[in-house]
């Protein structure tokens, strides 16, 4: 049995080495790089995890490294579904039976998938002990990743999360023009925001760039319905899967809008689908885990009223939303709002929604990890002038209670200046996120609100 795995690991890593490295788009993706450390790449199925990690193969190779040294494999084969962790081991054996040569350099493993072998992060642990060795992993399962790495590595792996495209990788994957957004002409804005409404309403996962409507339905469909598979029904024994896929109908339908348990369980209820109010709980934490979603708390330092506020929940991609949506409407008030949420998560910040005591609301409440604050709300468009008003007032409310907060306002359209006394910024959404990506704040004055 030991030979055969042996010959499937000897013909994964050869065809591995041998395979030329496919054309992709460069990620905006800070990489640490701490001695002594495993880097484990995590983010949802497709969102491009394994062509990162060609990527960090090919640049090492550029920079002079040996390609031998850098070692690639997939855990993900059904040939290897018998592999257990005290038989990992194999690779590295195998490795040194193809590549006996001495060598000064480090052994680098790019170990995809890895979280499908239980136990491999003794594994793991055991090769960083060990000199000589670098190590980079992947999942689709974030409480996995961080969780088993956390307790069983004891601080020895950082993460780096993949998701799909930003607006920025969007557009270079597609080779549109560079825009210098501090001086964008009226004409390079009409361009830049008729590109950044496709990027709304198709969505950024790689594969499904230039698709048509239909497959990229279809292809979408299929991220979610595997998903749901192999990232929760198999992998945490999910038995209500009736349940589990009304639970994404319902949250994935209403992406931007707020949630809670209770609520659904009521719902549920009234359709004739039985499930436990813990299991809700269970199976919005699986999806969360394995990044199909995301829901944020309202702002408060109160728990009791963190708990019993509805949680805001967004999807991992806009691409997802006109798919599960069943108002027959574009929704870009949604689209645009989900953009946002998903670009303060690249730039790492802690992202909370306000609720004043006034009874308004605004989207974002972020905070960077230097202690700063920005209250940001979300508006397709202000050219009325009851809706900048409202919006305007939303953000004034929001600072009574966080008075050291930016106040912004991202809309969908640029314009031309208007005076203001309010204090609020104004910038086009894809203007802000075309900005450096360096979470150091969030934009300038560009416009002003009334």
């Amino acid at each position: 049995m030991r030979d055969q795995i042996s010959q499937v690991v000897a013909e994964k890593l050869l065809t591995a080495l041998e395979r030329p490295f496919e054309a992709s788009t460069r990620r905006d993706v800070a990489r640490p790089q701490l001695p002594g450390k495993a880097l484990a790449v995590i983010g949802m199925r497709r969102s491009g995890k394994t062509t990162y990690l060609h990527q960090v193969r090919q640049e090492l190779i550029a920079a002079g490294r040996s390609p031998n040294r850098l070692v690639y494999f997939n855990f993900e084969d059904e040939r290897l579904a018998d592999l257990q962790a005290k038989d990992l081991g194999i690779v590295t054996d195998t490795w040194r039976r193809l590549f006996p040569e001495p060598s000064s350099e480090p052994l680098t493993l790019f170990l995809d998938e890895m979280q499908r072998i239980p136990g491999w992060e003794l594994y793991t642990r055991r090769l960083l002990d060990a000199p000589g060795h670098e190590l980079f992993l992947s999942g689709s399962s974030a409480r996995l990743l961080s969780r088993e790495v956390a307790t069983s590595m004891r601080g020895r792996a950082l993460e780096v999360t993949i998701r799909p495209f930003s607006f920025r990788e969007f557009r270079r994957h597609h080779g549109l023009a560079h825009v210098d957004v501090k001086r964008v002409t009226l004409e390079q804005a009409a361009l830049v925001e008729r590109d950044f409404r496709r990027f709304l309403v198709e969505g950024a996962f790689p594969e499904a760039q230039g698709t048509t409507v239909a497959d990229r339905r279809q292809l979408l469909s299929g991220y979610v319905d595997i998903l749901l598979l192999r990232d929760v029904i198999e992998r945490h024994d999910v038995g209500n899967s009736t349940a589990l896929r009304w639970l994404v109908r319902r949250l994935l339908g209403n992406a931007a809008g707020t949630m809670s348990v209770t609520k659904l369980l009521a719902d549920f209820k009234s359709m004739g689908v039985a499930v436990a109010k813990d299991t809700l709980y269970a199976y919005l934490l699986h999806l969360e885990d394995a990044f199909l979603v995301t829901t944020i708390p309202v702002a408060t330092d109160s728990e009791r009223r963190r708990q019993t506020n509805p949680r805001k929940v967004y999807p991992v991609d806009t691409g997802l939303v006109p798919l599960f949506d069943r108002s027959g409407r574009e929704n870009l008030g949604h689209l645009l709002e989900t953009a946002v949420f998903l670009e303060l998560q690249r730039r790492g910040a802690d992202i909370t929604y306000v609720k004043s005591e006034s009874g308004t609301e605004v989207d974002f409440l972020a905070r960077d990890h230097g202690g700063g604050e920005t209250l940001i709300q979300v508006c397709v468009s202000i050219d009325d002038a009851e809706t900048r008003a409202r919006e305007v007032r939303a953000l004034g409310d929001a600072a009574t209670t966080f008075p050291r907060a930016r106040r912004l306002l991202l809309t969908l359209e640029h314009r031309v200046p208007f005076p203001t006394t309010s204090g609020v910024e104004v910038l086009p959404a894809w203007q802000w996120m075309l900005q450096a990506p360096e979470y150091s704040g969030f934009g300038h004055v560009v416009m002003a609100a009334t």
